[in-house]
C-alpha cells in the first residue's frame, strides 16, 4: 500500500517524526500546543498515506511564517452567526489551529439545531481535509466540506491549458461504524493534488501520465511542468513554472472544481484562485455542512451504512483486481501499516527537513 515502494526512502517512527517537526515550529514562535498540533496533523496525513499533505509541507510552512504570510498563535474570529450558521475569519493563522476551531463550532451548532453551515475564510493551509471530516464524524455527524485556495492557480479547466482553479478538495465523512474503517471521501478535483506533484519532484511516486499539461497543450508527468527547474535548498513553488495540473474526470471534474471556487471562495467571503493579485499570501476557504442523523430520523444510519458497505464490497471483482474498496479503507490500512512499521520519506524530503532543523537549532533524530 506504500506510495513509495521500491524508491529510496528513510523510514521514521511516527512519534519521532512528530516530535522533530513540532520542535521546528516551537523555534518559530508557536506555543507548545500549536507546535504539537501542527506536527500531529502533518504526521497524521503521512500515516494515512496522504504524503502530499504530510511533513513534506513543513518547509513551506516554515517559509510562510518567516515571510509573515502565516501568523502563529491566532484563533478564528466569528464574523456573524445564528443557531444554524457561522461566518468565520481565519486571520491568516495556522490552518491546523483555525480549522479544528471552525469544526468545533459547526459540531456544537449541529448538535443543537440538527444541522449547521459554517464558512471559513483566510486560513493558512488547512492540510488534509479528511482530518476535519473525521473530527465531525467522530462526534456523530455527517460532514461535507468544499475547499478552495485563494490566490493559488494550479489547475487547468477541461479543454484549457492555462491555470484557472486550485486543486479544490471535496470531503464527505460518515459517523464511524463499529470495527470498520470510517467511510470517508477526501479527494482533490484535479487528477492529483499539488502535494503529490511535490512528492514526485522530491523523488517519490511519479504522477500519472497526462496528469499535467504544458503551455504548449501537450500532456506531461514531469513535475518541472508545474514547478520549473528545481532550486537546491528551496521549497518547490508553482509560481516558478508555467504548466498546470489537469482537472480529473474531464468536464465533470472541471465543473466540480469550478463550483468549489464559488462555494468555498466566493460564498465564504474569501476569494477565488485567480486572477492573481499582488499578494503572495495563499489562503484556504472552506464551506462546511454538518448534519445530525438523529434530527433527520436516521438513527440507524451507521447500521444501514455497514450493511450497504458489505453489499458493495460483495461485488465480483474485475480482472486484475483483488478486492472492491470503499472510501476510507486505503487510509485505514496505510495507518495500521505505518503506525507499526514507520513512515517512509523520500531521501530528499528527509534531508530538507534536517537542513531546516539544523537552521532552527532543532536536534536531528538519530
Amino acid at each position: 500500500m506504500s506510495l513509495m515502494a521500491d524508491l529510496p526512502t528513510h523510514t521514521i517512527p511516527a512519534g519521532t517524526l512528530k516530535d522533530f517537526v513540532a520542535g521546528m515550529f516551537a523555534k518559530l514562535g508557536c506555543d507548545a500546543a500549536e507546535s504539537e498540533r501542527i506536527a500531529r496533523y502533518l504526521v497524521n496525513a503521512n500515516l494515512t498515506g496522504h504524503d502530499s499533505h504530510g511533513v513534506i509541507r513543513a518547509p513551506r510552512y516554515v517559509e510562510d511564517v518567516r515571510s509573515g504570510r502565516t501568523i502563529p498563535g491566532l484563533s478564528v474570529t466569528v464574523v456573524s452567526e445564528s443557531a444554524t450558521h457561522a461566518v468565520l475569519e481565519g486571520n491568516n493563522g495556522f490552518g491546523q489551529s483555525i480549522a479544528p476551531q471552525a469544526v468545533d463550532i459547526g459540531i456544537a451548532k449541529a448538535r443543537k439545531a440538527g444541522m449547521a453551515v459554517v464558512t471559513l475564510r483566510h486560513a493558512a493551509h488547512i492540510g488534509r481535509i479528511g482530518e476535519w471530516g473525521e473530527q465531525a464524524a467522530r462526534a456523530g455527524l455527517v460532514a461535507i466540506h468544499f475547499v478552495n485556495v485563494e490566490n493559488s492557480l494550479l489547475v487547468a479547466p477541461f479543454g484549457g491549458k492555462q491555470r484557472r482553479f486550485a486543486t479544490n478538495p471535496v470531503c464527505i465523512a460518515i459517523p464511524p461504524m463499529d470495527g470498520r474503517p470510517m467511510l470517508l471521501l477526501d479527494m482533490a478535483t484535479s487528477v492529483v493534488a499539488e502535494g503529490k506533484v511535490m512528492v514526485a519532484a522530491n523523488g517519490g511516486k511519479p504522477v500519472p501520465e497526462g496528469a499535467l499539461i504544458g503551455t504548449d497543450g501537450k500532456l506531461s508527468c514531469d513535475p518541472t511542468t508545474l514547478y520549473g527547474p528545481k532550486v537546491p535548498g528551496r521549497p518547490f513553488s508553482a509560481r516558478n513554472g508555467d504548466g498546470a495540473i489537469r482537472a480529473f474526470g474531464e468536464h465533470k471534474g472541471s465543473a466540480l472544481a469550478f463550483m468549489c471556487e464559488i462555494l468555498a471562495g466566493l460564498l465564504t467571503g474569501g476569494g477565488t484562485a485567480g486572477p492573481e493579485t499582488k499578494s503572495d499570501r495563499v489562503c484556504n476557504g472552506m464551506l462546511s455542512i454538518y448534519l445530525d442523523p438523529a434530527h433527520f430520523g436516521a438513527t440507524d444510519l451507521v447500521q444501514k451504512a455497514m450493511e450497504y458497505t458489505d453489499y458493495v464490497k460483495s461485488s465480483p471483482t474485475a480482472e486484475g483486481i483483488e478486492e472492491v474498496l470503499v472510501p476510507g479503507e486505503p487510509e485505514a490500512r496505510n495507518r495500521a501499516n505505518r503506525e507499526k512499521n514507520g513512515i517512509p520519506l523520500q531521501v530528499d524530503t528527509w534531508e530538507h527537513l534536517c537542513r531546516i532543523g539544523r537552521e532552527l537549532g532543532v536536534p536531528i533524530p538519530a
